[in-house]
């Protein structure tokens, strides 16, 4: 209640102020200083001047409560629905555009159209002896005056409704949990506002002199103002000219480095956390200066949880393969072994992080096999076999319980199918050729690889070169053909030169 009735009464007054000094003081002072009449008639014109604002003032009130209405009703009422506290917040944003709509609707129309009809009306009446074309004089001086009333009331308004912004934010929060934000959707971009408050606040005084010079000489100089037009409107013409370029060249002194930054920032939102150059001598150097900071600092951060995650992955794989001291490292070597297949396969760097990953934790569903089975030194009964056949579903159902639940997502695919065969009779889900996951295919080969050359309680070990004689002989039947002809190539090589 207390925060809609300083917003409400700071609106008001922001409005009121720029109005009077508007429409009393500019418009009275230029009226009064530059017309030549008598004190009944200048009495008369102000006597237009207070009736029209009269009318202006209602007017626009009426417009602009309606305007305000939705944040009214959501600041004062308790129960009020999260459409209509997003529907509050967006039209507080709109609010400042919202006011310059007001003064060049209702404002300029409802001051200019009651002072034409009585200025006009008192003309024909013999009240006022000015002549008709000066009510058009009049009306170009009322838009410059209205123009920057406008621009003013913009920025006011735009510093009145923080508050009211932060307030809905708060309420959506508490009551639904929904934070508020506009997602970089912009209202009114910087340029428009700099290119235009910049043209107004050269241009509006030289047109404003110009017209009441005109006005003037008009009174006294009937002979000298007859070519007027021809040199002000040249004047008129270098003056918006320079006060456009000089707004332009501004803009896009203001625009150069915003850009930079917002290509800097979508740089980092991809994940490469790149530094921009600094080439500024203002305050921009500052900003930039942050956010390269920012940036190193989110380096520093990224490398230092790359290394937590890699240091967590291989920790959970050397916990699994302790529980067996004839396995032991035997993640680690299928984990180096995927990675070759997997530069042999020409994968990109990403993509051989994720399948290092995926690779070490490929057995961590074995933690739920007992002792019994696990360790046997015999071979396995059936039934034996067949609990831990079901060691990659639960190593799939096991990353699943891990938070945030996309965090292992790229993993679960290579855990699940690392047991599948090339011709469909392998396990859990029986996939056959390229239906099984790339990762899930080149983990098979680098795991029976590393099972067959290692030793086990009721066997020792096969030669490295036995090994990759049972890979090429089960190509295209239990392994990939691709990745298990290019492994045993790249590992014969190695065998022929050491």
């Amino acid at each position: 209640m207390q925060l809609y009735k300083s917003f409400l009464r700071q609106l008001i007054r922001n409005y009121m102020i720029g109005s009077l000094i508007a429409v009393l003081l500019v418009g009275g002072a230029l009226m009064t200083t530059t017309l030549n009449v008598s004190y009944i008639e200048s009495f008369r014109l102000l006597s237009i001047l207070g009736g029209s604002f009269v009318v202006m003032l209602a007017v626009e009130l009426f417009v602009f409560f309606k305007h305000i209405g939705i944040i009214r009703n959501v600041l004062l009422e308790e129960d009020a629905t999260l459409d209509q506290l997003e529907a509050a917040y967006l039209r507080t944003h709109r609010m400042p555009s919202l006011a310059v709509y007001r003064i060049y609707g209702p404002h300029l129309l409802g001051m200019s159209i009651p002072a034409l009809i009585a200025t006009v009306w008192m003309i024909h009446a013999g009240l006022l002896s000015i002549p008709l074309s000066y009510i058009w004089i009049a009306v170009l001086g009322a838009v410059m005056v209205a123009s920057c009333h406008a621009m003013i009331e913009f920025f006011l308004t735009v510093a009145a409704i923080r508050p009211i912004v932060r307030e809905l934010r708060r309420l959506a929060l508490i009551r639904y949990g929904i934070d508020f934000s506009l997602e970089g959707h912009v209202f009114t971009s910087i340029r428009t506002k700099f290119l235009l408050s910049a043209m107004l606040i050269g241009t509006c005084p030289l047109f404003l002199f110009s017209l009441a010079v005109r006005v003037h000489m008009g009174q006294f100089y009937e002979e000298i103002s007859r070519g007027y037009w021809g040199w002000a409107g040249i004047i008129l013409m270098l003056g918006v000219g320079f006060a456009y370029i000089g707004a332009l060249l501004m803009t896009q002194d203001v625009n150069r480095p915003l850009r930079q930054l917002y290509k800097a920032m979508d740089t980092v939102k991809e994940g490469r956390f790149i530094q921009t150059s600094n080439l500024y001598s203002d305050e921009f150097s500052s900003l930039i200066a942050g956010f390269n900071m920012m940036v190193r600092g989110l380096q520093l951060r990224e490398e230092r949880n790359r290394k937590l995650l890699e240091s967590y992955f291989a920790a959970l794989a050397a916990a699994l393969d302790a529980r067996d001291p004839y396995t032991a490292g035997h993640s680690l070597r299928v984990a180096e072994y995927s990675v070759i297949i997997g530069q042999l396969a020409g994968l990109n760097a990403h993509s051989i992080d994720i399948l290092h990953k995926t690779a070490l934790l490929h057995d961590i569903g074995k933690i739920g096999l007992r002792d019994s089975i696990l360790l046997k030194e015999g071979r396995l009964t059936e039934e034996e076999f067949f609990q831990v056949k079901t060691h990659p579903a639960q190593g799939e159902n096991i990353l699943k319980q891990i938070e945030p639940p996309d965090a292992m997502a790229p993993f679960l695919e290579g855990v699940r199918s690392h047991h599948e065969r090339y011709d469909g009779h392998g396990y859990p889900d029986g996939l056959q050729g390229k239906d099984i996951p790339l990762f899930g295919r080149i983990i098979a080969v680098a795991d029976a690889y590393d099972a067959m050359t290692s030793d086990r309680p009721y066997r020792r070990g096969m030669s490295r070169a036995e090994a990759l004689d049972i890979l090429e002989q089960g190509r295209g039947s239990q392994w990939d053909p691709d990745f298990a002809g290019m492994f045993v190539q790249h590992m014969r090589r190695n065998l022929e030169t050491a």
